[in-house]
């Protein structure tokens, strides 16, 4: 390479550096008799996407859009009517106070006697976390042992639960944050067991809490505190440390409508008890059990015989026929809950064999086939079996809220729709 060529690659890479670096930083030129002046081009580094901010005045709205009132007391609305209140018809019911002939409130007893407690929303804020609640919404799970219904699971957006659970907890969970450092965790197990805690509550991934004496209460008083006690495992997920130890101080004066009675504890006890809730080592949840379906039956099967250990027995409470329900078919058919009205009256079999309406107002059938070869209405059955495992798939599973069909009716459903759906 000669001296010359050398000398102009050299100044032509000097060239291009400069240029190069003056793309970068933005190249001041200056003009006549001036000061220097920024590059009318300047780099832009891109806006990062804002994180949406919760609308808390928004969740309050949506409180009525999916009619947590229906269920729910304390939601910061009045409660609603008296004949679309869920919960507090089946107290009524129970109470004899529904109005219906007696051998009709005879017949419906057996069916509703489980399902006339629910939780408050009383002092969400005060108890619980905004994200853990965030989450519950969109992925319900079974938190109470003894109650036999559940939270269903709401066709309800992420931006929705996002605003619902800012107007629940208003709070923020660091506020007064609360140091559990220090905590005797032998002391706290010890305190569980000794304090009658296990009389109302399950712990499970621990060794069994010992059922000792709970503090004085009536017997209405306990059977629904009870019915209302919420697996302990969760508390660490559900509860701050701060508002678990304001609520171990004094129940009551967090949620004044709680079942749960005032506990005589110090406040070293308070923290060796919160401590245990909050750290002990918890066994690995169970895994899920795949369902397995069982063959069809042999023998015949009949509408009748369906329709009273299924559809009238558990589909019902859904899906009913209005002009009977007070004018309220349930979210199942009028709507409900967030849910548009689908039309899909299983009180009878002609309700059945008419389907529902899809999202373009066209009726179809419930018993059109899934990818799998599965009626839409087993494969929705089935998909409770999923959910109670903590699978949520595409398929809402039914029946909504309630526990599962066992294997058998769900073989008795599948048996009469492949026989025909004979009468």
């Amino acid at each position: 390479m000669s001296f010359r060529v050398g000398v102009s690659s050299a100044l032509g890479l000097a060239v291009m550096l400069a240029a190069s670096l003056a793309s970068l930083v933005g190249c001041h030129r200056k003009p006549a008799g001036g000061e220097p002046v920024a590059d009318a081009s300047p780099i832009r580094t891109p806006a990062l996407p804002k994180e949406a901010v919760a609308d808390a005045a928004h969740g309050k709205e949506l409180v009525l859009a999916y009619e947590c009132n229906r269920c729910h007391d304390g939601a910061g609305h009045a409660a609603a009517p008296r004949g679309k209140h869920c919960v507090q018809c089946h107290a009524d019911i129970l109470a004899d106070r529904f109005d219906a002939p007696p051998a009709t409130i005879a017949r419906w007893k057996p069916r509703v006697k489980e399902l006339a407690l629910a939780p408050s929303l009383e002092a969400t804020g005060k108890r619980l976390s905004r994200k853990w609640v965030e989450q519950y919404l969109l992925q319900p799970t079974d938190l109470r042992p003894d109650l036999v219904q559940s939270m269903p699971r709401l066709a309800m957006s992420s931006a929705d639960a996002r605003d619902l659970a800012a107007y629940l907890v208003p709070e923020d969970d660091g506020a007064g944050a609360v140091d559990l450092a220090g905590a005797d965790l032998g002391k706290g197990r010890a305190l569980l067991d000794a304090k009658g805690c296990g009389s109302c509550h399950a712990f499970s991934g621990v060794a069994s809490v010992q059922n000792s004496p709970p503090p004085p209460m009536d017997g209405k008083a306990f059977e629904r505190a009870r019915t209302l006690a919420p697996d302990l495992r969760f508390t660490r997920d559900r509860m701050s440390a701060s508002k678990l130890v304001a609520w171990l101080r004094d129940p009551k004066g967090v949620k004044p409508d709680t079942p749960m009675p005032k506990i005589a504890l110090t406040e070293p006890e308070v923290k060796d008890l919160a401590g245990y809730l909050m750290s002990a080592e918890l066994a690995a949840a169970p895994s899920p059990k795949t369902f397995e379906r069982l063959p069809v039956l042999t023998r015949r099967v009949t509408f009748k015989e369906v329709d009273e250990k299924v559809f009238h027995r558990t589909c019902w409470h859904c899906h009913s026929e209005p002009d009977y329900a007070i004018g309220d078919g349930g979210p199942g058919n009028s709507g409900g809950f967030g849910f548009k009205p689908r039309g899909l009256n299983l009180s009878d079999y002609g309700g059945i064999a008419a389907g529902f309406l899809d999202d373009k107002g066209e009726r179809t059938s419930v018993f059109t086939k899934d990818p799998e070869g599965l009626p839409r209405l087993v494969a929705a059955l089935v998909a409770r079996h999923d959910e109670e495992g903590g699978i949520m798939g595409p398929v809402r599973g039914m029946p909504l809220g309630y526990p599962s069909l066992s294997a058998e009716d769900i073989q008795l459903v599948e048996t009469w729709i492949a026989q025909g759906r004979p009468r």
